[in-house]
């Protein structure tokens, strides 16, 4: 029986292996510089005894290696073949580790753009670090500046950070921006800690590729990454000062040990870090601006220590005055330098922890967020209504409802239709009205339907800036040519075993919730401007009890995609469904989405649900000839919003659900209020934006005319 099985077993095997062996051999195919470099490394190892021998103890050592000594001798070219070189044999180990960054980035990108990093990333390392020890040897007092300034260094290190630098440029949001933090954290703590000529060069070509490739860009991720950076950043902060203070050091600015008579001031900064650090990633504007402080007072103390540190061995500045350079100056310099970073970093994510400004436009008694769910339950509402719910919003109580409205750039912008009996609409809109402009306020009213719009005075202008795409539930049936599409992917995700659930975020596993804020995080982080608020939401929003989750997990238990669906409450409850979230895997299953509308469709039809709203795509709207000259300005914002959001293929592609429109305008007085209207929308959609970006996206306007 086993002999008779083998021969028909062999041949698969053998041709599994035989893919193994052309993956492997392509892989190398694409990797021809790494391994030139790593066999003239093994031939140089065998040549010096570098192998097996120390090669640093040798007299090789005086003759190969690069340094600042070495330059002064006018051995420049030992910047080439101290490359090829290690120190100790142990050191090969993590060299190959190092060079796999090299192998990794010349697979990824070619040869010619790995050798460049790689190549200029060493060589800049090595002069840069010569030159700034030739600078600082002039200060004889300063013993560590004497030393290191005397040592010769060997080995390929400073273009292997060089490269795991450039690779995380390409790595997707959010780890790219957390793998910088950490690679800047490593070669920072390594010069603080160590100082050796190898930290200091690791510290150059980092630096180097960091302000070429300018792919550290904090600015652009969620808010919700750029607290949560805040709140690690605070953690290792702490945590790099514990070590400090803990374990004994011997870093440019003086050997420190274990200080044990600081032990409680140490718990007390501990102490106050982490509360600073709880308040960041809650969002408090008092702990960021209390951060913001520290980190500067900090900055400035290891700034005075720089200056003065140096100069004397035993600290006399003059006859009168003595500095101490102890293990407590050396900790302080250290502390300072990494507050510098997070108050960089602090200052760019400022947006991120911006005060809530709270308007006021009535009597002062303001509906409470439970009270706007709670009249939402009771009358209903439109397909935006429960975006009211969001924070972000104010509120105004009128006698017949209630006004959901943001305060931005002098304008007073009400989100969609007042909630409350229909009946009282047009009174709510006249209250909102007067208290708007008894502040000097703008007000305007988007994304509205046809009742509000109604319901404004006779003077007052519309735009149409969207179409909500409403898919009636009962008796729907994939069938006809029309449906193809769908029904096509509905076919093909069962081919390929995919799974759907419709779920709420809270009931979902750890493993499942750490996906989607990947997936999430991924799709915000190479977009030119941060995630869209107002009536585009986030996984915050869909961490709300009342909304739905709708997953795409395929046969390993990865998630694909996923939805998140807005209550849509009428007289007796939820009547239908709005569409908000929508994120897809990067290289996961191609029709995810319409996958996902599809089987959600089905779910809500046989829930008994009503409607199902695929939401309207804002400034995608074909306008009529006799609203031109207002169409205009939507057309241009459409035109230069485009290339960032999509919105117009957003259109398109809803309409494969074969939904009927309703129209949502824009509400305002006149011509006079659209400029004052579009800032604040603008700030409304991009509360978190900054100048730069707000600037990249006016070019795009330019462009797009």
């Amino acid at each position: 029986m086993t002999d008779s099985t083998a021969p028909a077993t062999a041949p698969p095997e053998r041709g599994r292996a035989r893919r193994a062996l052309r993956r492997i051999v392509g892989t190398i195919a694409q990797t021809p510089a790494t391994l030139i470099i790593l066999a003239v490394m093994l031939v140089a190892g065998i040549l010096s005894r570098g192998l097996w021998e120390p090669f640093d103890q040798s007299a090789g050592m005086q003759v190969w290696a690069y340094g600042l000594p070495a330059f002064d001798e006018g051995r420049w070219w030992t910047a080439i073949t101290g490359t090829f070189l290690v120190p100790a044999p142990w050191v090969y180990v993590p060299t190959l580790i190092g060079l796999s960054a090299l192998g990794a980035l010349e697979f990824l990108r070619g040869t010619r753009v790995a050798l460049g990093y790689f190549w200029i990333g060493q060589l800049f390392g090595i002069f840069a670090t010569a030159l700034l020890l030739a600078f600082l040897r002039i200060f004889p007092a300063w013993d560590w500046a004497q030393e290191t300034a005397a040592a010769l260094d060997v080995g390929p290190s400073a273009g292997a950070f060089a490269c795991i630098a450039a690779l995380l440029g390409i790595v997707v949001p959010p780890w790219r921006m957390r793998g910088w933090l950490l690679l800047l954290g490593v070669v920072i703590v390594g010069v603080l800690v160590l100082g050796t000529v190898a930290d200091l060069e690791h510290l150059f070509a980092v630096g180097l590729v960091l302000g070429v490739d300018r792919t550290l860009r904090p600015q652009r991720a969620s808010v919700r990454e750029q607290r949560l950076v805040a709140f690690f950043g605070m953690l290792v902060f702490v945590a790099i000062e514990v070590i400090l203070a803990a374990i004994p050091t011997d870093g440019p600015f003086g050997s420190t040990e274990p200080l044990s008579n600081s032990v409680w001031s140490t718990l007390f900064d501990v102490a106050v870090v982490l509360l600073i650090a709880n308040g960041l990633r809650h969002a408090r504007r008092w702990a960021w601006v209390v951060a913001i402080v520290l980190m500067s007072i900090n900055v400035a103390i290891a700034l005075l220590l720089l200056l003065l540190a140096p100069l004397d061995a035993g600290g006399q500045v003059d006859a009168s005055l003595t500095i101490t350079t102890d293990g407590t100056a050396a900790l302080d310099t250290g502390t300072g330098l990494l507050s510098l970073i997070m108050l960089i970093y602090l200052i760019i994510v400022r947006g991120a922890f911006a005060r809530h400004r709270h308007t006021t436009l009535g009597s002062g008694d303001e509906p409470t967020r439970d009270e706007v769910v709670a009249m939402i339950r009771k009358e209903g509402g439109g397909t935006l209504t429960w975006m009211s719910t969001w924070d972000g919003n104010d509120y105004l109580r009128t006698r017949t409802g209630i006004v959901t409205f943001q305060k931005r750039a002098g304008v007073a912008i009400a989100l969609a239709d007042p909630i409350g009996p229909a009946a009282g609409r047009a009174e709510s809109v006249r209250q909102f009205i007067a208290a708007a402009e008894q502040l000097g306020l703008a007000p305007c009213f988007f994304s509205a339907g046809e009742q509000t719009r109604a319901a404004v005075p006779d003077s007052w202008r519309s735009l149409v800036v969207a179409d909500d795409t409403i898919v009636d539930l009962p008796g729907l049936a994939f069938t006809g040519k029309s449906w193809n599409s769908v029904r096509t992917s509905l076919n093909k995700a069962g081919r390929e075993e995919m799974t759907f659930r419709l779920t709420r975020l809270q009931d979902e596993p750890w493993g499942i919730r750490t996906q989607l804020n990947a997936i999430s995080e991924a799709w915000v982080g190479d977009k030119e401007l941060p995630e869209m608020r107002f009536t585009l939401g986030t996984l915050t929003e869909a961490e709300d009890p009342e909304v739905r989750i709708a997953l795409a997990i395929d046969a390993h238990g990865s998630v694909d995609g996923f939805l998140s669906w807005l209550p849509v409450y009428g007289e007796n409850g939820v009547r239908g469904w709005t569409l908000d979230l929508m994120r897809r895997r990067e290289g996961g299953f191609g029709p995810v989405m319409e996958y996902l509308i599809g089987s959600s469709a089905v779910a809500f039809r046989d829930e008994g649900a009503e409607i199902m709203s695929l939401s309207g795509a804002p400034l995608a709207h074909e306008y009529p000839p006799e609203a031109r000259v207002i169409a205009n300005l939507s057309a241009r914002l459409a035109d230069g919003l485009e290339p960032v959001y999509g919105f117009q293929s957003l259109h398109r592609f809803k309409a494969k659900f074969q939904p009927r429109y309703e129209t949502m305008y824009l509400l305002f007085r006149d011509e006079a209020d659209l400029a004052r209207i579009g800032a604040g929308l603008t700030k409304a959609f991009l509360p978190t934006a900054t100048t730069r970006q707000f600037a990249r996206a006016g070019l795009e306007l330019v462009r797009g005319n």
